[in-house]
């Protein structure tokens, strides 16, 4: 069995592709991947191992003006780019996870007749894939209320490493990795891949407050420049890093997260039972606040608008709760009921049903 999935562009798109992956290729299947130029795809899918087909990206504007006019010429050549990539793939089936390399690979299943899967990470749909949805009954979601046609909920696909993290048995080891002191309550903070000026900036500030509580950082800033402390010889460890590639591990360190609410990092926070503030982006379609509700509404997560994210929020909410054991136990126990972590199994086998028929 040979599948093509497409997807790529952010983190968002490209993890639970390459959760799914995993899964399907254990499995036996062929797979070759589809991302553009632009992504995260084309570093993480062939460090994971896949063969990836690139063809040009074709943004899709919301309003109307000279990037629209443009869009007919641009889409006709990735659906040309993408079916000389099926030509030489011949796939059983195709599984797209949203962005702009979808589209094309939709068209072309939908011209050719192949078998169809699509997954929408966010509890708001994508452009891309509200348009798949109407090619196909295979449509997959990580949120129950995704309104899409024929919808089904499973859950959002994530890394195994993250999905059987069990955080305190692997905490001390965590928190030697990251050199943080093994008994001090951790606040793990992360913006994204490319980091959050709102997040790095007020939790900066706020930085000698959260020292003179006893309270260490560990810090993804993205953009490390944006994060200046100006530390004492006695405060808690505060370690800022660009970027967390063993996100695990920071899991198992933290005793809570400040962090977006990008489908992806909702899920796997939830799934691993970490208490969370979440701060919305706060621009789109408002899909990131639509993510943390079912966790926020559960008791597993606050939620603060970005613009309400200040050192005195920190201060006031964050200090207190990261502190406290019973509320953060209480929270961690809500979270980690709430989303599958199985997600991954359950699509690769809802490709491999829709590739036999």
């Amino acid at each position: 069995m040979r599948a093509l999935l497409a997807g790529g562009g952010t983190a968002g798109h490209t993890s639970p592709l390459l959760a799914t992956a995993a899964v399907l290729s254990e499995a036996g299947v062929d797979i070759t991947c589809l991302g553009t130029p632009r992504g995260l795809e084309v570093t993480l899918i062939p460090e994971a191992g896949y063969p990836l087909e690139l063809v040009p990206p074709v943004p899709l504007p919301r309003r109307p003006g000279k990037a629209m006019v443009q869009v007919p010429g641009k889409l006709r050549a990735a659906v040309k780019a993408t079916g000389e990539v099926i030509d030489r793939v011949r796939p059983d089936v195709i599984v797209g996870f949203g962005g702009y390399v979808s589209v094309p690979a939709y068209l072309i299943a939908r011209r050719r007749h192949i078998p169809l899967v699509v997954h929408e990470g966010n509890a708001i749909p994508g452009i891309a894939n509200k348009l798949g949805a109407r090619f196909t009954e295979h449509v997959a979601t990580s949120f129950p209320d995704t309104d899409l046609p024929h919808a089904h909920y499973i859950g959002l696909p994530i890394r195994r490493e993250i999905s059987r993290l069990d955080r305190a048995a692997v905490r001390a080891e965590a928190r030697a990795h990251f050199g943080l002191d093994p008994d001090r309550p951790t606040l793990l903070v992360t913006g994204g891949s490319q980091g959050a000026r709102r997040i790095n900036q007020t939790i900066a500030a706020a930085a000698r407050d959260l020292a003179d509580a006893g309270v260490q950082v560990l810090h993804s800033a993205g953009r490390p420049d944006e994060v200046r402390i100006d530390r004492r010889p006695d405060d808690p460890p505060y370690v800022v890093l660009p970027y967390i590639d063993r996100i695990d591990l920071a899991y198992a360190a933290a005793d809570l997260i400040v962090c977006r609410a990008g489908a992806n990092t909702v899920t796997e926070v939830a799934a691993v039972g970490l208490p969370a503030a979440f701060v919305p982006l706060p621009i789109g379609n408002g899909e990131q606040a639509h993510n943390a509700h079912p966790v926020v509404q559960a008791g597993g997560a606050l939620l603060i608008d970005d613009g309400a994210l200040t050192a005195a929020w920190i201060d006031n909410v964050v200090i207190p709760l990261v502190s406290h054991p019973g509320r953060l136990a209480a929270m961690s126990a809500a979270a980690s009921g709430i989303v599958p972590r199985d997600a991954d199994q359950k699509l690769a086998a809802l490709v491999q049903e829709v590739a036999g028929q």
